[in-house]
């Protein structure tokens, strides 16, 4: 069998289900499909965000600099967003049990090569420049296999589910990546802070193998490939004249539109703020306000989980509340997480404050994050071209979070000085960068609307 034969679109089965079994097998299949793969997505972050939680080991044990994380943290974001870029045109052809299975299971063994390279240090001392040019690589490779998550995630409910139920199954998958941040800053939080940083890598890689289990055992490629009929069949659906039309015309149509792109820009600078709190936010906390490296990754925990309340809401809020309406929620939310961010950042509270400061940023983000950085490019694009479009928004995205990631890192370093022992962080460069994306992420799209709700 050939790479491609592998990985491509699974065929329509010879054995098809019996009339009577239809419904119940559909049902039953859909919802092993999107669960499984929602909460296989949650542990991709997991192998995502290990570095995140131990900067700072790294760097009082001066393994590492900060703009040296900052470097090796962007190799994933621009390995990411030109295989999102890709993989999501790749995506809309192939098998998404076995592409996203393939991505996952890399990527946890790349996060258990870098905890044992971590180990091995600790017995015999490796060079700081082979550690860091070591890191940047294996970094890069977790970036490519990361991209493979997201697309096969998504497309799921294209082939599974009908237009009337997409938005608010969207808005459920879109919490997946705060489920992953909120697990990786408590789980890889307590094990760092009991057996070292190695083990952050070593935790999150055992989280990534059990998620590729959980894809083998659980989704399905089309309901085609198990005996069913089409998604359009199954649900009553009309199919349209662009739905016939074959996925490679499709996907030069998305690529043309404009709209798409000013979604994709809008969506970057909603990722800069997004990844800024994830990343650096358990630094900030530590070094501005003094806080337990225990106690800085349980704040941040905090915001994760509010951030999936965000984007769960994003559905009823735009599909219910708003009638359909995409903007007036992103209005609402853009003006939330700005002021939010702001208190943060420059208001001295306790554990309580900093909790409900980033929390609501983050709930207010994860609705931006999905009616933004998703539903408005999805509701753009026929079923077969959603890979594309995704594409499109995911390299635009992760472009800027890897910008974000040298940029922060950078102003944080040379905004650093040392008086004695005592080393000194001035976060306010950092900060007006972070608060200047909060405010572009939701006043272009607004400022745009009539060029973004033109469909192909």
């Amino acid at each position: 069998m050939s790479l491609f034969s592998f990985y491509r679109i699974s065929k329509p089965s010879g054995q098809k289900v019996p009339e009577e079994k239809i419904d119940a097998t559909y049902k039953s299949l859909r919802n092993k499909t999107f669960w499984g793969a929602t909460a296989a997505y949650s542990l991709y972050y997991l192998c995502r965000l290990s570095l995140s939680v131990v900067k700072q080991p790294l760097i009082d044990d001066d393994i590492l600099t900060a703009g040296e994380l900052g470097i090796i943290g962007s190799a994933l974001f621009f390995v990411y967003a030109v295989g999102k870029f890709m993989n999501g045109f790749i995506a809309d052809y192939c098998n998404i049990r076995r592409f996203m299975s393939t991505g996952l299971f890399i990527s946890s063994f790349v996060n258990l090569l870098m905890g044992l390279l971590g180990l091995f240090n600790n017995n015999c001392a490796i060079p700081t420049a082979i550690i860091f040019i070591t890191f940047s690589l294996l970094w890069g490779i977790n970036g490519w296999m990361q991209s493979m998550g997201s697309p096969p995630g998504i497309i799921n409910l294209s082939r599974w589910f009908p237009l009337s139920k997409r938005g608010t199954y969207y808005s459920i998958f879109s919490s997946t990546p705060y489920i992953g941040e909120f697990l990786s800053f408590i789980i890889t939080g307590v094990i760092v802070g009991a057996l070292g940083w190695q083990y952050g890598f070593i935790i999150a890689a055992i989280g990534g193998f059990i998620g590729t289990a959980v894809i083998l055992l659980f989704v399905s490629d089309t309901p085609e490939s198990k005996g069913l009929p089409s998604i359009q069949k199954l649900s009553g659906e009309t199919i349209s004249k662009e739905d016939q039309l074959p996925t490679k015309e499709l996907q030069k149509k998305v690529f043309r539109h404009p709209g798409l792109w000013i979604i994709a820009l809008s969506s970057a600078f909603i990722y800069i703020t997004k990844y800024a709190i994830a990343g650096w936010g358990v630094l900030f906390l530590q070094k501005a306000r003094d806080f337990s490296l225990e106690s800085a990754t349980q704040i941040i925990a905090f915001s994760a989980a509010f951030g999936v309340v965000g984007t769960v809401l994003a559905g009823w809020l735009s599909d219910k509340l708003f009638k359909g309406d995409r903007i007036k929620p992103t209005i609402l939310s853009g003006f939330v997480s700005l002021i939010s961010l702001a208190l943060f950042i420059f208001t001295e509270g306790g554990k309580f404050l900093n909790i409900l400061y980033v929390s609501i940023f983050s709930l207010a983000v994860g609705v931006l994050y999905c009616i933004v950085g998703g539903l408005m490019a999805v509701d753009l694009v026929p079923r077969k071209a959603t890979g594309a479009a995704l594409g499109i928004v995911g390299i635009s995205s992760y472009v800027a979070a890897g910008l974000q990631d040298i940029t922060s890192g950078y102003l944080i370093e040379c905004n650093t000085t040392t008086i004695g022992d005592e080393t000194i962080y001035n976060f306010t460069p950092v900060a007006i960068f972070w608060l200047a994306a909060a405010a572009i992420s939701f006043i272009l799209p607004v400022l745009n609307w009539r060029k973004m709700k033109n469909k192909l």
